[in-house]
């Protein structure tokens, strides 16, 4: 069975009495190209770990388990089971496991399933749940890869520069942990339903530490979340905000001056150094690195 031809799509899931459903974001990929790229890109290979998340009829996952990886693919939707029973009949080296992947332990999950092999992550991400399950991969520190198809606009925020419309607080979690590059575009006509959205498969490379040194991660990504949750303010009202009951405005604006920035800089300038810069900055000051909840 050609798991990307609309033609038996359409038979296979008639023949199971199948709907799409909006909520979950299902939308079927139709041109072989795409999960073929996607896995070849993945790391997937003998001797390797995949998980994937959210295989739909299987068309990703059959392309990952040609590749010889042992696969542990997660789906949500029940009534797609006995169609992956159908379309993954035979293929010893794949597992489908029922479950909700925001809501699984991914550490004993991967020791689970994967004993003793290197760990990649690769899928088709519904749109609505993108950015939990990107942060949940990254932060596990499970995976020496996570490649996935998002919306376009998700992975250029992943990919963004400093004082881009794009560039934000996720953007900066991503560098956190992982080197990032956009693959290629996936127009809407690659799927059944076509979704109105153009998609990119981005990878990201784990680096097992930070870009720069970062001497206080709690304190860093408050700082950044600050920066980002009130881009029309300052950086220096930003600081002052949030550290207010701690120190006073102009002992804030010294240290954006020690960083070699200005007072009326606001966050989305700074690059993932300059936050690190600036963070161990606010930490060598006693009255924030006492502060209780940093």
């Amino acid at each position: 069975m050609d798991l990307c031809n609309p033609k038996q799509i359409k038979e296979l899931l008639a023949r199971h009495g199948f709907r799409f459903s909006k909520q979950m974001g299902q939308n079927f990929l139709i041109q072989s190209w795409v999960p073929r790229q996607t896995a070849e890109a993945s790391g997937a290979g003998p001797g390797v770990g995949v998980l994937e998340i959210g295989p739909g009829i299987g068309p990703l996952t059959e392309q990952l388990a040609q590749l010889g990886a042992q696969v542990a693919a997660v789906e949500l939707d029940r009534s797609l089971l006995p169609i992956l029973a159908e379309t993954m009949a035979g293929r010893e080296n794949v597992e489908i496991i029922p479950g909700d992947i925001l809501k699984l332990d991914l550490p004993a999950l991967c020791q689970e399933k994967f004993p003793g092999l290197p760990v990649v992550a690769c899928a088709n991400l519904p749109y609505n749940i993108t950015t939990p399950v990107i942060t949940a991969l990254l932060e596990s520190g499970c995976f020496g890869q996570v490649t996935v198809m998002i919306q376009r606009e998700v992975a250029r925020r992943i990919c963004a520069k400093p004082g881009t419309a794009e560039y934000g607080a996720f953007t900066l979690l991503c560098e956190y942990y992982a080197d990032r590059e956009i693959l290629y575009d996936v127009p809407p006509s690659c799927f059944l339903p076509a979704p109105k959205v153009v998609s990119s498969v981005i990878r990201m490379t784990l680096r097992g530490r930070p870009p720069v040194p970062v001497g206080d991660p709690a304190l860093f990504f408050r700082v950044v979340r600050g920066a980002f949750g009130q881009r029309r303010k300052t950086l220096l009202n930003v600081l002052y905000t949030l550290f207010a009951k701690q120190v006073d405005k102009e002992t804030l604006a010294q240290q954006l001056v020690a960083c070699n920035l200005t007072e009326d800089i606001r966050g989305e300038r700074l690059s993932f150094a300059e936050f690190a810069q600036l963070t161990e900055k606010l930490t060598n000051l006693a009255c924030i690195k006492n502060c209780k909840g940093i």
